[in-house]
């Protein structure tokens, strides 16, 4: 399973292109799966459903399922968070994962820059990161810059980079 970032500054447009960009991908027969890193506490449930109620009880996963969709909580109950590869290791072998967020791991990233956002590039500090994306030009930098509404470019970099062809599932080389 090949692994790609998408890496920005908070407001740069991250999220807006990882949905653009998964239309693309699929498209041309790759199966995509995302995972995404938040800072903020987060919750899937709400109280008062029977699954909150299993956790607030003291469940350590809770599995909720329906004929559209399962997901599975996992509870850490004050141990550490899991980081970045042993959360791969618990998804399902899909051609490419891309990831949204874990800026500080060590794995090939897509910079998503806006100028207008007024934050640094983090390209300068983040040897991981291999190219930018963004809508206005810039120059003296030493990875590709792609214009961030070529959503056909961005996706044959992707490819290109993690060395996968259309129509290939779950690609090992």
């Amino acid at each position: 399973m090949k692994v790609f970032g998408i890496t920005g500054s908070s407001g740069s447009g991250k999220t807006t292109l990882m949905v653009k960009l998964l239309p693309e991908l699929i498209g041309r027969g790759l199966e995509v799966s995302t995972m995404k890193h938040t800072h903020h506490r987060f919750d899937l449930d709400s109280k008062g459903k029977d699954s909150y109620e299993h956790r607030q009880a003291g469940a350590t996963e809770v599995m909720i399922s329906s004929s559209n969709r399962w997901a599975l909580m996992h509870e850490l109950r004050g141990a550490p968070e899991l980081d970045m590869e042993e959360l791969i290791q618990q998804m399902n072998p899909v051609d490419l994962l891309l990831i949204e967020g874990f800026k500080s791991h060590r794995y090939d990233k897509l910079e998503v820059f806006r100028e207008a956002n007024g934050k640094p590039l983090r390209c300068r500090d983040d040897k991981d990161v291999v190219a930018v994306t963004c809508d206005t030009p810039l120059e003296g930098l030493d990875i590709p810059v792609i214009d961030l509404n070529n959503i056909t470019a961005i996706a044959d970099f992707i490819m290109t980079r993690c060395e996968l062809k259309g129509g290939l599932k779950h690609a090992t080389a």
